[in-house]
């Protein structure tokens, strides 16, 4: 049931092993375009697992704030926040998946940039009133993900929002293997760096088999 996952797990971990943790994205995506591998997270539709966020933390925004989406894949779930509004950035790792992106969608009005999260531009930090992360994070190699936590959250302006989806574990259990679960602990960092929780939900989707996941709603202080 996860041969779907078989080459991106094996592509992370050789990946690691070499000492480039972030190269297997772009081998991902290319393999995907030339080859038809299977990219686990690219559905082609927006993650309905967002939908069902906006819809419970509904009335937070107003047309025409700046959201960033962060790994933005394929572009959907960018499309998706386009369409209700938002004037959007999407970026991905992978120049393969930008090109995809606009290949995908060529009258879009999302700015899609190929940017490493950890070289973002200066102007990005403090310059967005919402930033959605969903299942970046769980796909970098956990020693990562504190320093991307961080970086993500910096993206957001004074009385801005983050949203975050992902994959969850107890604290106690194993980590697994990609994407790696993280646990409640990882993410509660954000109320030391200045968010207040607006709205979490720690749940067991509808996939097969279920899978459990968290998503939360955090605004920064003003």
């Amino acid at each position: 049931m996860n041969n779907h996952r078989a080459t991106a797990r094996q592509l992370a971990q050789e990946a690691i092993a070499a000492g480039h943790p972030l190269e297997w994205f772009e081998q991902l995506y290319a393999q995907a375009l030339s080859e038809g591998v299977s990219v686990p997270w690219a559905d082609h539709v927006p993650n309905p697992n967002l939908i069902e966020l906006f819809q419970k933390i509904d009335g937070r925004f107003s047309f025409g704030q700046r959201a960033l989406k962060v790994g933005c894949g394929l572009g959907d779930d960018a499309e998706w926040l386009s369409g209700l509004g938002f004037d959007v950035t999407a970026f991905d790792i992978s120049p393969t998946a930008i090109s995809v992106c606009e290949s995908r969608f060529p009258n879009s009005k999302v700015m899609y940039i190929t940017r490493d999260l950890f070289q973002a531009p200066d102007n990005w930090s403090g310059a967005f009133d919402l930033v959605l992360e969903s299942y970046t994070l769980q796909v970098l190699p956990p020693e990562l993900r504190a320093k991307a936590l961080k970086q993500i959250s910096e993206f957001v302006l004074p009385g801005g929002y983050l949203m975050l989806i992902t994959r969850l574990r107890g604290d106690s259990e194993a980590i697994g293997s990609m994407p790696w679960p993280l646990a409640q602990r990882e993410i509660d960092t954000l109320k030391s760096q200045g968010f207040v929780e607006r709205y979490s939900e720690d749940y067991i989707d509808d996939e097969q088999p279920a899978v459990r996941r968290f998503r939360g709603c955090y605004q920064r202080e003003a």
